[in-house]
Order: C-alpha cells, then structure tokens, then sequence
C-alpha cells in the first residue's frame, strides 16, 4: 500500500466517520450496549456465517462479502434466521472486509459499500431490539518483520472497515480470530480512530493452548484489556474445551475482564464434497452452561460449524 493510498484511506476515513461518530453520540446506542453488558447476566451472539452460506451456495473460497452487494437476500435470510433462533446479537457479514483481504477477490474498492450494506442489512432484519455487532477478521497477511505488511497500512485498512461498519449502524465492533497480538493492536487502533463504538476482541486458541503466532490466552486477556477495549475473549479454535481453558486462563490474568466466547462446533471432517461439524446442539448447550458458570462469559455464541439450531437451543436453556 503506498503513502499516497494510505492517505487517501485517511481522508475518506475522516469523511465518512464524522457522521458515524455523531451517530454514536448523540443516537444512545453506544451507551445502550454497554448498559445490557453491565445488567444482563448473559448475552447470546449467533452462529456461523462462512460455513452457512456455503450451505446457501457461496462458492468455497470465494469472497463472502461479495453478497452484501451482489445476493443481498441470502444475507437477510442468514441474519434473519438467527434473529428468528433468539439470538441478542448478530455479526455483520464482513470478517474479510478489509482492502487488504478484499484485494484477493478483485474487491478493494468495494470495502466501504461492502460494509455498509452488511450492516444496514443486519439492520433492517434486526430492528431495534438485536445489537449489530460489525464484524472485522484479520487481514491475512503477516506483519513487519515476518511479513510486508506495516503496522501503519494494518492500522489504515482497519480504520477504513470500521468507519463503513459504523457509518451503516453498527452498535459496536468485534475484532475476531486473531492470533498476531501486534495485528489485534493495530485493529483496535484503527477502530477508535473512527467511531467511539464499544470494542470487543477475540484470538483463536488453536495450537497447543496459544495461537498461532504463540499467543498465550494469559498475555493476550492482559494486553487487550490494557487497550481499554469492552470485552476480551476467544473465538473459533479446535475444541470446546480448548476454548473454555483458555477462557478461564483469561479470567484468571484479568479477574475484572468481561469475556466472550464464540467456540467452533468442533473440528470438521469430510463426508464426501461436504465439510461436517459433529458438535450438536445438546452438547454445545453443555458447554455454554460452562463457559457462563465456570469463566463468567458475558457473551456467548458459535462460530465455524454452528447453526440457527445451536443459538436457539442456547438461547433456551441459558435464558429458561
């Protein structure tokens, strides 16, 4: 990304952020969020989004953002079948919805209409009653010295998603499935150089109880809550029960920590073309009652492999 590029992000940034930040202040749903954190004993996010629209025909590999502009009513139906299961909290359909990524499927200058229509579609499913929570995944590149990408150009395409998922209403921003510490920093850098939206930030836990890049949940809950973020937490990984250790180990280094988790339905296998989760329902209801009883989990949902029929049979029997 040149200078001139990442100063044109800037500008365009700045403009589009400006109403989106009058918004948040003066509109109440910043504070809204917060307040059903402080109150609530347990809020439940929804499923997955790849592995669903997968199943509704989006090609594997292909960019999913792409349908926000392009099939928008496959995006309402996936949004609204988890409003429908009970979820308090939807993801806008953005995970890949930095220039960076974006730029892999020909779709860079498409990041910011791509964002809005995730969110102003979340929207019109949701209403007022469900927060929509803008939805922001690495970049998937490395960065310095590991790899080419800057911590400036990192911190540039993050503020560029956030000021789009803002400027379409947006009610906070979750950062998920990181696993580079300076990639989660970056992020939340940009996010509050647009909007004074609520943060929430998640790591996968996925190789031997670090990420990826050799995270350890204790350094990751630390580092995050000193940020001044909402809410901290794991998403995606291996296993349930990976996940909840390393939720506990979160809730151990940082006892004041709101936390979140969002487990994948277990690892898949292959039953011929089609990729199969075997975590049901029933189990991740068990799990869920550990994550709330064990850990304290604010936030609790699914990620990879999970269905409307996992968020309603946790909706029913945390909220019963």
């Amino acid at each position: 990304m040149s200078r001139v590029h990442r100063l044109w992000i800037k500008t365009e940034v700045h403009r589009t952020s400006e109403s989106a930040t009058h918004r948040v202040t003066k509109g109440g749903s910043m504070s809204k969020f917060r307040t059903c954190l402080e109150q609530k004993k347990v809020l439940i996010a929804d499923g997955a989004t790849g592995t669903m629209l997968q199943k509704a025909g989006l090609a594997p590999g292909a960019a999913p953002e792409r349908w926000n502009l392009e099939n928008p009513g496959a995006i309402r139906a996936l949004y609204r079948e988890y409003v429908e299961a009970g979820a308090d909290m939807i993801l806008t359909n953005t995970f890949g919805g930095t220039r960076v990524r974006l730029e892999r499927d020909g779709l860079q200058d498409q990041v910011h209409d791509a964002n809005v229509a995730a969110a102003r579609l979340a929207r019109e499913i949701a209403g007022e009653d469900v927060f929509i929570i803008g939805d922001m995944g690495p970049t998937g590149q490395m960065l310095e010295p590991l790899g080419t990408l800057t911590y400036e150009d990192a911190v540039a395409a993050f503020a560029e998603q956030a000021a789009a998922l803002a400027e379409g209403g947006a009610d906070a921003i979750l950062i998920e499935t990181m696993s580079d510490l300076n990639e989660a920093k970056a992020a939340v850098e940009g996010v509050k150089q647009v909007t004074e939206l609520p943060i929430l930030v998640t790591m996968s836990f996925d190789t031997k109880g670090r990420t990826m890049m050799g995270v350890k949940p204790e350094k990751a809950a630390q580092t995050l809550w000193s940020l001044g973020v909402d809410v901290v937490g794991a998403n995606c990984g291996r296993t349930l029960s990976e996940t909840l250790t390393a939720v506990n180990k979160m809730r151990e280094a940082v006892p004041e920590a709101v936390l979140m988790a969002k487990p994948n339905a277990g690892l898949p296998h292959t039953e011929g073309t089609d990729l199969v989760y075997d975590v049901t329902p029933e189990v991740m209801v068990e799990y869920a009652h550990k994550f709330v009883d064990e850990a304290g989990v604010k936030i609790f949902g699914g990620c990879c492999g999970s269905t409307p029929e996992h968020i309603r049979a946790v909706v029913e029997a945390l909220k019963s």
